[in-house]
């Protein structure tokens, strides 16, 4: 009786084992599936220096400085690259997803902190890249640039610089 009633706890142990094996390595696949997801650049992290200006674009010809902003910082700019490619819909807001070409990666239409915007990624190197957005809807058109270049490592005694400038004419 003892035999049996052990063969039929490894009986109904089995589909139990399989189905925990199968959660296992459905988990497996679906987290190697979500770290595949992200098909953007990858940069080095260290001690990077950020310069950030927002224009206003009056003519097509003619725009006006807003702000001029620089930061150096130790950061991992691939982090926020991670947060630019999976930026979620916003109410009416639909992301289109990043078409590459070359070192750029080009978002027709991408929901930001500014609106809807279009924004090009030109990667130089795991050291260095710009980005672009513009936003053309609303009542004056705006273009954000950002330039970003890794300057060295971090140390222990790496201190956040930041300064920001608005101007006006």
């Amino acid at each position: 009786m003892e035999t049996m009633s052990t063969g039929r706890r490894s009986i109904l142990a089995a589909p139990f084992i399989r189905c925990a094996a199968v959660a296992l390595l459905m988990t497996s696949i679906t987290t190697v599936a979500k770290a595949d997801e992200f098909a953007g650049p990858t940069f080095r992290k260290g001690l990077w220096h950020f310069v950030r200006t927002l224009d206003m674009i009056a003519h097509r010809k003619s725009k006006q400085r807003l702000l001029e902003r620089e930061l150096t910082a130790c950061v991992d700019p691939t982090v926020s690259m991670k947060a630019t490619f999976s930026s979620p819909s916003v109410g009416s807001c639909v992301s289109a997803r990043p078409e590459k070409k070359n070192n750029q990666y080009t978002f027709a239409n991408r929901c930001d902190v500014m609106g809807p915007v279009s924004t090009v990624i030109t990667v130089h190197s795991d050291e260095s890249y710009t980005e672009q957005n513009e936003l053309s809807e609303g009542q004056v058109p705006r273009v954000e640039l950002v330039v970003a270049h890794r300057i060295g490592d971090c140390g222990t005694d790496t201190a956040q610089v930041s300064s920001a400038k608005t101007l006006s004419h």
